[in-house]
């Protein structure tokens, strides 16, 4: 999977957070605790911590201990859409910083100095991922943060009230012991997908997920049917769990019950394509009639003024996604519904006029831009990311996504000018590695006569690693390796060697200033694989 294509991954889960009184209202929270459609004053705030190292968590867990309190960490990047989307509408809210007076608040910026490292203690790649550790350390549970706010408040409340952590939990499910309806909550609500496989390797995901579904049967519906869409969810379309005439008979029911569809609404938005694969996994008539049943819970979302701009915006994404199902993944020029086409220049249209906040900008942007794409209007998608760069506090990613919409329309040397001045104006060590990483992949692939622009690519790159004391760890790593095995490809047939070797000077003294505990990697970068 290339570098943008991952983000675009990102894109269609952006951050969908919406209002908290519903959660705040099932979990039973306090009368002061219920004004949950109130902002935040300008003067009130969560009090967090920043950390770019160990000796900052220990403070804060040290912290934590005196005050017998536990710990949230929050794990993100000023660029990413879905953590600015929790900006905008969940940190900043009154009820949620009234909330963390119970925690001690840490976030890590993955571009803060020894970020990366903290990254890879505490296995966390997925911007944002947000998790709740008890004093002594123990992780409670990974808080779901690209799904909607009341969703992250009922978690939140059950690791507040003393809750076990969630791989005891699990243990004893599979075990088969018995759980407390809360305790099945916390699994259901469980943020699989930045699990980093610390509970289960991912291809064993929906098997698990699935016979999780089957034994909490009869103690919480909403909780089952929850476990059983996200099994559906996690097979991505695979067909690694067979549905039954009985499961498609409990998604169908959730779709046409409104408060049931609302209380799923993440899980059907961001996964109503794979589930409907799972489901009917070859087009036809079956097929058609549940993307007809999805598409009237999807509008319903569109047109619930309790949930964000985002999470409207992604019910039509998901709209777009079902609609394009039995056309080719990669098709430029889908065959959609003229009323279709039209809603998607309209709520473009809509949220580029209404959306002035910052934060909310970066999240809401981004995704209407996507779908634009989705729906075949390039021009449209173009028009609306050039027009937002001077308005975005990390331009870079906007100009990320002009080269993918470029790349896939064929004009290599605009995607690669794209590319090039997202790397340029890309900020922060571990963000610059990655920018400069998808720079080089798209170089070679675009462009892998030109050497002299491909080795002056690789040489910045080898330059900012050096300068980074965290760049062989977590997300930092991965972009260098991924430099590494490409130029290694591109000289597969030794025509590139004089460019390889001296490349491989320039590693040799980046290593040579390395940690011992960091050469390996270091010294691996640019040799031929076995």
């Amino acid at each position: 999977m290339t570098f943008h294509t991952a983000m675009q991954g990102r894109l269609r889960s952006t951050a969908r957070l919406s209002v908290l009184a519903a959660a705040l209202l099932a979990i039973g929270a306090a009368p002061a605790l219920m004004s949950a459609a109130v902002a935040a004053s300008a003067s009130a705030s969560v009090s967090w911590q920043e950390a770019s190292g160990d000796a900052d968590i220990e403070r804060a867990f040290t912290q934590a201990r005196g005050e017998k309190k536990p710990v949230l960490l929050y794990w993100g990047a000023k660029w990413c859409p879905p953590c600015n989307q929790l900006k905008a509408t969940l940190f900043n809210r009154a009820d949620f910083i009234e909330q963390s007076r119970a925690f001690v608040a840490v976030h890590i910026d993955g571009d803060n100095p020894g970020a990366q490292r903290l990254g890879a203690r505490f296995k966390v790649r997925g911007y944002p991922t947000m998790i709740l550790f008890g004093n002594d350390g123990q992780e409670i549970t990974r808080l779901p943060g690209e799904v909607d706010a009341p969703q992250v408040l009922r978690v939140l409340q059950l690791g507040l009230a003393g809750g076990r952590p969630v791989k005891t939990v699990l243990a004893d499910a599979q075990a088969g012991k018995k759980l407390a309806a809360n305790e099945w909550k916390l699994l259901g609500f469980y943020s699989w997908e930045t699990d980093e496989q610390q509970l289960v390797p991912a291809a064993q995901r929906p098997a698990l997920l699935a016979k999780l579904a089957a034994a909490s049967q009869g103690v919480d519906d909403e909780t089952t049917t929850r476990l059983w869409l996200k099994a559906l969810a996690a097979t991505e379309g695979g067909g690694t769990l067979k549905a039954d005439a009985a499961l498609k008979a409990r998604v169908e029911k959730v779709l046409a019950d409104a408060d049931a569809a609302r209380a799923q609404m993440d899980v059907l938005s961001n996964n109503g394509d794979d589930i409907v694969r799972a489901l009917a996994p070859s087009a036809g008539a079956e097929r058609q009639a549940l993307v007809g049943k999805f598409d009237v819970a999807l509008k319903r979302f569109e047109g619930d003024a309790s949930l964000s701009r985002a999470d409207r915006l992604q019910s039509l994404i998901a709209r777009v996604e079902l609609a394009r199902l039995d056309q080719k993944k990669d098709e430029l020029q889908p065959k959609l519904p003229a009323a279709l086409l039209a809603e998607v220049k309209a709520q473009a249209a809509k949220v580029d006029k209404e959306v002035t906040d910052g934060y909310e900008r970066q999240a809401v942007i981004t995704s209407a831009a996507y779908v634009l794409g989705r729906a075949g209007l390039w021009s449209d998608s173009d028009a609306l990311l050039k027009a937002s760069l001077a308005k975005s506090h990390s331009p870079y990613y906007l100009m990320s996504s002009l080269g993918g919409n470029a790349r896939k329309q064929g004009r290599k040397e605009e995607a690669l000018r794209w590319y090039e001045e997202a790397f340029n104006k890309s900020e922060g060590p571990a963000t610059r590695l990655q920018w400069g990483s998808s720079y080089l992949s798209a170089l070679v692939e675009l462009a892998p006569q030109d050497s002299a622009r491909i080795e002056k690519a690789a040489a910045q790159l080898l330059a900012e690693a050096e300068k980074d004391k965290g760049a062989f760890y977590e997300r930092s790593a991965r972009s260098l390796q991924k430099v590494g095995g490409q130029l290694v490809a591109w000289n597969a047939g030794g025509q590139h060697e004089a460019t390889l070797a001296r490349l491989r000077t320039q590693l040799d003294g980046v290593c040579a200033k390395q940690e011992a505990s960091d050469k390996g990697a270091c010294e691996s970068l640019l040799k031929k694989k076995g």
